[in-house]
């Protein structure tokens, strides 16, 4: 809450909801998968992803069309209001996969095919295009190695969606890892060290060191070339 979103009237940043709305999906997946249901839990996976998209869309278009001479940017405020709908998927990757700002890091998310075929594993499953995947939604089929290996794939799945949003988001908007050092110093009236301006907020680092570090050291350094914040 502590950025507005240059672009629109909102007096909130738009994306501190976008990723309530993000953390409620999650919630509902880890719910329907404590019942078996994996069939379902990838049609909230595909879901999950469409808000990654959207959300690094939205800030992508804002930061293509703000300006003095555009102060609000009607696509995305219109959006805000409920004025005008989000373009459909193809368009918002279309336009992401063409921004010359995302370029370096999409060209190492996007090494291969591995995004597509996570985006392919979600609509089998929500269209049921295998008879399988039916299988896999009802909890009371015996299938133990089939529903361990789906398990497994789901996982790996929604961290690399997990990995691919925060890194087109933290290489768009490095703000976003700000620890509050300087904040919390003007709050009780003390001159912030200059220095705080970049330090990173502790449970961004720890995403960092747990999750992305391990398993795409690629992006990490990609992302800590480019950033001006502390990241380690």
């Amino acid at each position: 809450m502590s950025w507005q979103s240059q672009g629109t009237l909102a007096i909130l940043n738009l994306d501190t909801y976008v990723y309530s709305s993000m953390h409620g999906t999650i919630e509902s997946i880890k719910n329907i998968l404590s019942t078996g249901r994996i069939n379902d839990a990838y049609a909230l996976l595909r879901k999950y992803y469409d808000s990654t998209i959207i959300n690094v869309y939205t800030n992508l278009y804002l930061e293509d069309n703000f300006s003095i001479q555009n102060f609000v940017v009607t696509k995305i405020d219109n959006w805000l209001k409920g004025k005008e709908k989000i373009p459909e998927y193809r368009v918002m990757s279309q336009y992401i996969q063409n921004s010359q700002k995302l370029s370096a890091i999409r060209s190492l998310l996007h090494v291969d095919d591995q995004y597509k075929n996570i985006r392919e594993r979600c609509n089998e499953h929500t269209h049921y295009n295998y008879y399988r995947t039916i299988l896999l939604n009802d909890n009371e089929v015996y299938m133990s190695q089939e529903r361990i290996e789906a398990l497994k794939t789901f996982s790996a799945d929604i961290e690399d969606i997990f990995i691919q949003h925060l890194s087109y988001i933290f290489y768009l908007k490095e703000n976003y890892m700000m620890a509050s050092d300087y904040i919390d110093s003007l709050d009780v009236g003390l001159k912030p060290d200059d220095a705080s301006l970049y330090y990173v907020a502790p449970f961004i680092q720890e995403i960092f060191d747990v999750v992305i570090k391990k398993k795409r050291m690629d992006i990490f350094e990609e992302i800590k070339r480019k950033t001006g914040m502390m990241l380690e």
